[in-house]
């Protein structure tokens, strides 16, 4: 499953008389792995994320990751801990990324709490706390999953009149003026871990940068409108207003943002969620609540005079 020389970097790593005991696909039975150490080890568990040598990207978002985990650990943020890193595969052949494992799990329930989508947004806030300038490692960005062209690959397998609508009037309007902060990029809730209802970690910062912190509000909003319905986002943004103490701005815009991060056949997102147990939900469904968000954000546009128009 994983080569010697993997294992090898792994175990002089976590040091002592380490031995590789058991080593668990975590997203889609792969790629990262849970390894699982035996007594011997000094810890009993690490997270293994390995990218491929020959992919320049690969090191970037390696690079992204690693720099965001360090960040996040300073601040006291809910996020693992870096064991070791190679970010050029110079020692375990291919760019790895050695983390702590958090407590929790990220399976997705059918129904969520209030407790637990007004955490989600709590945790988006706690990020906005922290004040970032752009640099090499974790750039400038000003939507989520910053790195994949969604408006281009509309233009090649087509669009809906409501996306080509949004899209055209989010052309019109300039991105909202406020402070630059540490977002993470891609929140949604297969990249959050849960005990209960209280989130005890964010896991893949591959995409994190600086940016508005309306970015991962927007994005915690419309995963939590997909995953449960419209009305689950207001929880959110409850979540959100009340950790921040303060009014969210820009709202509307923010949610046009995150839900424009998607194609026309929604098929193409369905395997994550099912990953994190929501097997109910299907292409057909996540394309209704997408539209059902997006027009209700498109609403909120005019009523605010953003309109685009």
């Amino acid at each position: 499953m994983l080569s010697e020389e993997i294992l090898s970097w792994v175990t002089a790593a976590v040091g002592g008389d380490a031995r590789v005991a058991t080593v668990t696909g975590l997203r889609e039975q792969a790629n990262p792995w849970l390894v699982r150490f035996a007594p011997a080890a000094r810890v009993e568990a690490a997270v293994l994320r390995l990218g491929d040598p020959t992919d320049p990207e690969h090191r970037r978002r390696f690079a992204t990751e690693v720099a965001a985990l360090r960040l996040a650990g300073d601040h006291g943020l809910p996020a693992a801990r870096l064991i070791a890193t190679d970010l050029d595969g110079a020692a375990a052949g291919v760019p790895a990324v050695l983390t702590t494992v958090l407590p929790g799990h990220s399976r997705i329930p059918p129904v969520a709490s209030p407790e637990r989508l007004r955490g989600l947004g709590a945790t988006a806030a706690a990020l906005q706390s922290v004040p970032l300038t752009p640099r090499t490692a974790l750039p400038r960005r000003t939507r989520s999953i910053a790195d994949v062209d969604f408006a281009a690959q509309r233009r090649e397998k087509g669009t809906t009149a409501l996306l080509a609508e949004a899209e055209d009037r989010l052309s019109r309007l300039p991105v909202p003026e406020g402070p630059t902060v540490f977002v993470h990029g891609d929140l949604w809730f297969g990249n959050t871990l849960w005990s209960g209802d209280r989130c005890t970690g964010l896991v893949d910062w591959d995409c994190a940068g600086a940016g508005p912190p309306g970015i991962d509000l927007g994005s915690a909003r419309f995963d939590a409108a997909l995953m449960f319905g419209l009305p689950a986002a207001e929880q959110v943004l409850e979540g959100w207003q009340r950790a921040a103490n303060r009014r969210a701005g820009q709202v509307a815009y923010w949610d046009v943002v995150a839900a424009l991060g998607t194609l026309a056949d929604m098929a193409f997102c369905v395997p994550a969620p099912h990953d994190q147990g929501r097997t109910d939900l299907d292409a057909g469904i996540l394309g209704q609540r997408r539209d059902a968000f997006l027009g209700n954000a498109l609403r909120r546009l005019d009523a605010t005079g953003l309109s685009g128009r």
